[in-house]
């Protein structure tokens, strides 16, 4: 058994991934620690593990009776609890915060998006940062045409993100009140996971160079991403579909539809779905993932997998919420 555990508890990223590890065949479950809840029982705070767990909160941990570190707490402090604790050689780390997804070389931090880095994460990596999940549907979404150096153009893409995307922490953007029948443009054109989006896509086309100009949009739903892109292409919508699936063929969730794909499609799931289509000489790519679990905490457990050598889906088979 994989024995796990996880800082940073209270978060909704947290809770989707306690949900999914104790459910997981290979995985036991030492310790959730928070530093905010300790000491409290965990489904007091996740609600929606009654009956399925009977754990607390531990105040403090012991990283040496533990395989891998899920690291859930904001951004920069996975950097500054590495830096003031001593880590065991041998532990495997996986970050879901942004502190390690830019190769600076001030880490050794493998970029988790596995359609990209599979490889590295088979072959010994030890310390993964998990994408954003806006980087990560987008991203998604344009991987196969880089693959193929045909990002030369301009792209555009317009990304809308449930309340969750936002965190756990309450503020007014979060506010029922707020949210409901509401939405808004936020940080356009200079969202905080561009970087990781410009740099997975040059790992992939080292030519590329056109901007992204991407409207992030707060939308009034709890959950879920859906990203909208489009930029000039020449090849025919066939041809398009076939460098899209042919991309994806071995991989276990990310796959190509002929219909325009609803949210819902993929709330609940770690899956990525996308359709494809070619109007006007340009290619519309509309991409759906649930950004807790695609984008979060369901990445983070295909990663696990991928580092300890289980089969991908293991732990992550889920029915979407489509009705």
């Amino acid at each position: 058994m994989i024995k796990v555990g996880i800082i940073g508890g209270s978060g909704y990223a947290a809770g989707e991934l306690i949900r999914i590890l104790i459910n997981h065949p290979d995985v036991e479950l030492k310790w959730v620690h928070s530093r905010t809840v300790g000491g409290q029982r965990i489904v007091d705070v996740h609600q929606g593990l009654h009956g399925e767990i009977d754990m607390n909160f531990s105040s403090n941990f012991d990283l040496k009776n533990i395989d891998v570190l899920f690291c859930c707490r904001p951004a920069g402090k996975t950097r500054e609890f590495i830096e003031t604790h001593t880590m065991p050689e041998d532990l495997k780390i996986i970050d879901l915060a942004r502190d390690h997804r830019i190769e600076d070389g001030t880490h050794d931090f493998v970029y988790g998006l596995s359609e990209l880095n599979r490889k590295p994460m088979v072959r010994g990596a030890r310390h993964v940062a998990n994408p954003g999940c806006v980087a990560m549907a987008v991203e998604l979404s344009l991987m196969p045409l880089a693959k193929n150096l045909l990002l030369n153009s301009d792209i555009h893409t317009t990304v809308i993100t449930g309340a969750t995307s936002e965190g756990a922490e309450h503020r007014p953007t979060t506010h029922y009140a707020w949210r409901n029948d509401n939405m808004v443009v936020y940080r356009p054109f200079a969202h905080t996971q561009m970087p990781e989006i410009l740099q997975a896509l040059k790992a992939m086309q080292q030519s590329f160079n056109s901007k992204i100009h991407m409207l992030p949009m707060r939308g009034c739903f709890s959950r879920g991403i859906m990203a909208v892109s489009y930029l000039d292409c020449s090849l025919d919508l066939p041809e398009i579909i076939k460098l899209y699936s042919d991309y994806f063929a071995d991989h276990n969730f990310t796959f190509i539809t002929s219909k325009i794909p609803d949210l819902k499609d993929v709330v609940n799931t770690n899956k990525c779905i996308i359709h494809l289509d070619k109007i006007d000489g340009k290619v519309l790519i509309t991409a759906v993932i649930d950004n807790l679990l695609k984008g979060g905490a369901g990445n983070a457990v295909h990663t696990m997998n991928l580092l300890f050598g289980l089969q991908e889906t293991t732990g992550l088979t889920m029915k979407p919420a489509a009705f």
